[in-house]
């Protein structure tokens, strides 16, 4: 079978090797669709902590079931599942204590040391696959993990009625924080994105409030403010807008070595909250079900989809800023647009 690999810091291929070994309590998937983000582009700049090359890429997919192993009874071949790409120790203190997403051992599939969905088969634990609807687009339900990723960062929110969200980036994660934000409480919600293409997305998703920059806005402070683009500009610009007892909460991935100016005293004397979030922790399952309920619109959002050969023209379009979501479709023949 074919598969993208990421052979060394930033350095790909797409090879054929043989298709993975199923284990007792393994799924063999053949993958329908693998969403491309900002952790895919850290990875392969070498940029992400932890991770192992060789590495197939690829932690936000969905599937069909081919097999399953021998002591699996819960799932059978057919079956759509979408797949939480999240493995720990499962021994350590933060594993112990209910906290496995800061497992010292956490390992993404397709992040860390684990291959990942970017090939014509992958396998995961059956414990990290869900079951879909059989009515459920397998397609647009690559968008479930993101989900899960951002149902945890409002796990770590304050969630009170009426106050005011401010969310920088108008790329996947930064929509999806802004269509859950009302359910969370939120009395508005205002996104800021420097590329005036990204907040057409924002706008077709019903966000009137989207501006290229926050000075735009009519409001100087807002109660939460979410970074989801891991840019340090941003960070920093955002820690500045924090009304007195509100709430920043680091979303977006910045690169590892890179650090943020910030104002201790105004930290100290106006009670800001400066929170982070990492990947998913016990929110997968809440994600399916939220996905399968409407709780976000997947229609605006995914605008192509990548062949295996076509992975390398996706990552280059990523890094431009172009399109919406992408999404490899590994075992498809053709590239497609969906939305230009």
């Amino acid at each position: 079978m074919r598969a993208v690999i990421f052979e060394k810091q930033g350095t790909l291929a797409l090879v054929d090797r043989p298709e993975p070994e199923v284990g007792p309590k393994d799924v063999l998937i053949k993958p329908a669709a693998v969403g491309m983000c900002g952790t895919d582009i850290h990875v392969f700049d070498g940029e992400f902590e932890g991770t192992i090359y060789p590495l197939v890429p690829g932690h936000e997919a969905t599937g069909e079931v081919v097999a399953v192993g021998s002591e699996i009874k819960t799932l059978q071949p057919g079956d759509h599942v979408a797949v939480n790409p999240a493995t720990t120790c499962g021994e350590c203190e933060f594993c112990l204590n209910g906290r496995n997403n800061l497992c010292r051992a956490w390992n993404g599939l397709g992040v860390v040391a684990s291959d990942g969905a970017c090939q014509e088969y992958f396998v995961a634990p059956l414990a990290n696959c869900y079951k879909l609807r059989p009515e459920t687009d397998l397609f647009k339900a690559a968008l479930i993990e993101p989900l899960a990723c951002s149902i945890r960062g409002y796990d770590l929110l304050p969630r009170r009625m009426g106050e005011h969200y401010l969310i920088y980036g108008s790329g996947t994660m930064g929509l999806m924080m802004a269509q859950l934000a009302p359910r969370a409480g939120a009395a508005s919600v205002t996104v800021i994105d420097t590329n005036p293409q990204r907040l057409k997305t924002a706008a077709e998703l019903g966000i009137e409030k989207n501006y290229t920059s926050a000075n735009d806005a009519e409001r100087e402070k807002w109660d939460v403010v979410i970074d989801c683009t891991g840019n340090i500009r941003a960070i920093e610009d955002g820690l500045g807008r924090v009304k007195a007892g509100g709430t920043f909460q680091n979303f977006g991935v910045a690169p590892a070595e890179e650090s943020a100016n910030y104002s201790p005293f105004r930290v100290y004397r106006d009670e800001v909250t400066i929170t982070g979030t990492m990947a998913v922790l016990n929110s997968f399952g809440r994600a399916v079900e939220m996905y399968e309920a409407g709780a976000i619109n997947p229609d605006p959002m995914i605008s192509h989809s990548f062949t295996l050969d076509d992975y390398a023209l996706a990552l280059d379009m990523f890094r431009t800023g172009k399109g919406r979501k992408l999404q490899i479709r590994p075992n498809d023949t053709e590239s497609r647009v969906f939305v230009s």
